[in-house]
């Protein structure tokens, strides 16, 4: 959901071609997508999308208060969408539309969320569909008259999207699917005190693959392509070319996608973490 809502936000923030709030009198706090453009809040639509999915696929796995978590859910996805407009990135429009077209998707799509599932996992077309449809959907990315650097974070979310999608069919083709002990919904594990430096040693460790294996691919992979359309290697502008950005990045993400869905789960277990 998180890839679906992504690449149409992004897409219609491209079509649409609304700017984001002047500054002034907005402060802006953050730079770096100021090129883009502002409808809809790609912020809100996925903090809306991630928190309602979990709360709504969540009972059927996992036992909880389903008014705690829609507390949480809405908590969570409100203090994302109040922070784009505290850093001055967004307007009220911009995040109202947001969070409007992800429940929009949740609505649509969640019928057929098992089947969608039951795809993924187990259909032998499944990682040929995650490969290549989103390949396809980066390399026709709408063009602009001007840089941004859309087209480059649509490819790398779909990018983690197929290599996660990828490496869950094979974890379900292993039998490696960390399925949860006892019978559907099983009760929510407690908190311990034991558990805290377990769950710290895990992040930190999945944080250090991820990244090597990011600057790996991402390091090879734009070797190759500047050798391939004889690019200098000091000209860091050619990293947007559409050639050079999609095939990059979407090999790099790819892998990572691959890697956290596939690798680091065994290294956990390989460690007793």
């Amino acid at each position: 959901m998180w890839t679906v809502v992504m690449y149409i936000g992004q897409v219609t923030k491209d079509l649409l071609k609304l700017p984001r709030p002047l500054s002034p009198p907005v402060v802006k706090l953050e730079t770096r997508v100021d090129a883009e453009y502002g409808l809809p809040s790609t912020h809100a639509m996925s903090a809306t999308a991630i928190s309602f999915t979990l709360l709504l696929s969540a009972p059927s796995r996992i036992q909880f208060q389903f008014e705690v978590g829609l507390l949480i859910a809405v908590t969570l996805s409100s203090l994302v969408c109040l922070s784009r407009l505290y850093t001055g990135m967004h307007s009220i429009l911009d995040v109202v539309c947001g969070a409007l077209i992800s429940f929009v998707l949740l609505y649509v799509t969640y019928p057929y969320w098992e089947t969608l599932d039951h795809f993924q996992l187990s259909s032998p077309v499944s990682p040929v569909v995650a490969l290549l449809l989103p390949l396809f959907l980066s390399y026709t990315y709408p063009e602009l008259d001007r840089y941004t650097t859309t087209r480059g974070d649509t490819t790398t979310i779909l990018g983690a999207g197929a290599g996660c999608s990828i490496g869950y069919w094979v974890n379900e083709l292993l039998g490696q699917t960390f399925e949860p002990q006892g019978e559907l919904p099983v009760p929510l594990p407690t908190l311990t005190v034991a558990g805290l430096p377990l769950g710290f040693a895990r992040f930190l460790l999945g944080v250090v693959v991820l990244l090597g294996t990011r600057q790996v691919v991402k390091t090879l992979s734009l070797r190759v392509l500047y050798s391939w359309y004889r690019v200098p290697k000091n000209d860091d502008g050619a990293r947007r070319r559409r050639e050079i950005e999609v095939p990059s990045k979407f090999a790099t993400y790819t892998s990572v996608g691959l890697v956290n869905s596939i690798l680091v789960n065994r290294i956990f277990l390989l460690l007793g973490l």
